[in-house]
């Protein structure tokens, strides 16, 4: 994997970033490694109410453009900084509220709004520290240690189960766990010194013409990517009865795929353009979203399973083409701010949809069946490689 000094400046605060990027994922693959799990085992949510609950997970990031419009006198290292305050407050809650679905939302909303206002700033100071002609590699690496992180939370949890059972006295022993290491984090974070400027026209919601095929990307690109992270677990902890230790092992393998290929990804990005990483990505898309869907009526449910896990992987991989828009922005921008404004507008236009999706998703899989759920992600994955194949590139890839 390339170096971070290859793809980063000596002088920027890249090093106490990463480190807080890798104990954030720990923090969140501790968490997700049992989320699903415990909603469906302790907290008795049906497929609907997942939707429901989604629905208010992903709220954050559609109203990011007002959080971040409040938040405009300060550099994105600050915002990125209260961003991991407001997710160690959502931790916190997690571990102390009973195991009420109202307080579970709750909980899981406050912790979305802080990983959310994180999620712009990381890919906003990835490329605010990369060398020029380096921010595909900036994103891709970004990308791989935040997954690192994650695989390492995944790791622990498998190891766990494989020693006790699981019970709600365990799963908020692991949410407790999972708050000291945002502690962890912030402490990193507290440590970066970088003061990036804010745009000066000081608000985050930036709407320009030149940026209309960016936000129309992340539209389709919201859809198709919610299904899969909503519903794609829950189907198989309710459809085909995985445990937490099974799904752990199966986000650990996903986090190993993905860590491996973002830095590639970032360099074919960079090699060859982005409009061809985001055009060439649907023919996968189109068999993954088959197999998930239509699996248990080709093959046994024991073969099913393993084939449903196999795409489920394959979509994580492929989801890294999501990088690749990233860059889009930045080749169309005009100055570094822009970037970050239109970056975090993008976001917000992605959770447009991604919330209808969420909400509506459980009501397709009870009244239509999973069958139609995941044909729904394939023509959203081909609207978004249609449109991209429309984009005009600025600039010859290196």
């Amino acid at each position: 994997m390339r170096k971070l000094t290859d793809a980063f400046k000596a002088d920027s605060g890249y090093k106490m970033f990463f480190l807080s990027v890798v104990t954030f994922g720990l923090a969140f693959g501790l968490y997700k490694g049992i989320l699903d799990n415990y909603l469906a085992e302790i907290v008795s949510m049906t497929s609907f109410d997942k939707g429901v609950s989604e629905f208010f997970r992903e709220m954050p990031g559609l109203l990011l453009i007002f959080v971040l419009a409040a938040l405009y006198m300060f550099s994105a290292e600050k915002i990125y900084k209260i961003g991991a305050v407001i997710m160690l407050i959502g931790m916190s809650m997690q571990t102390f509220v009973p195991a009420a679905k109202i307080w579970v939302i709750l909980a899981m909303f406050i912790y979305s709004l802080g990983d959310h206002i994180q999620l712009g700033m990381r890919s906003t100071l990835s490329l605010e520290y990369a060398k020029d002609g380096h921010g595909g590699a900036a994103l891709g690496l970004q990308s791989a240690v935040n997954q690192f992180g994650m695989l390492a939370g995944y790791l622990l949890i498998i190891v766990l189960f494989f020693f006790v059972d699981a019970s709600f006295a365990v799963y908020r022993g692991i949410f407790a766990v999972s708050a000291a290491v945002i502690v962890l984090g912030l402490l990193s974070s507290l440590r970066m010194k970088g003061s990036s400027k804010t745009d000066d026209t000081k608000r985050r919601f930036y709407f320009r013409k030149k940026y209309t095929k960016y936000y129309m990307l992340e539209v389709f690109y919201g859809a198709r990517k919610q299904i899969f992270f909503t519903f794609g677990p829950y189907v198989l902890v309710l459809f085909y009865g995985a445990n937490a230790m099974v799904i752990s092992i199966l986000f650990a393998v996903s986090s190993v795929c993905t860590f491996f290929a973002a830095p590639l990804v970032g360099r074919i990005i960079d090699r060859f353009g982005y409009k061809i990483v985001m055009v060439m990505d649907t023919l996968i898309l189109v068999i993954v979203c088959f197999f998930y869907g239509f699996a248990h009526h080709i093959f046994p449910m024991n073969i099913a399973f393993i084939v449903c896990c196999v795409n489920y992987i394959l979509d994580s991989v492929i989801s890294l083409a999501s990088l690749a828009s990233n860059v889009y922005v930045q080749d169309l921008a005009d100055s570094k701010e822009e970037v970050r404004a239109t970056i975090s507008t993008g976001i917000s236009v992605n959770h447009m949809i991604t919330i209808l999706i969420a909400l509506f998703g459980g009501w397709i899989w009870q009244t239509l069946g999973i069958e139609t759920l995941f044909i729904l992600s394939a023509v959203m994955g081909l609207c978004n490689s249609a449109y991209a194949a429309t984009i005009k590139t600025k600039r010859q890839p290196s």
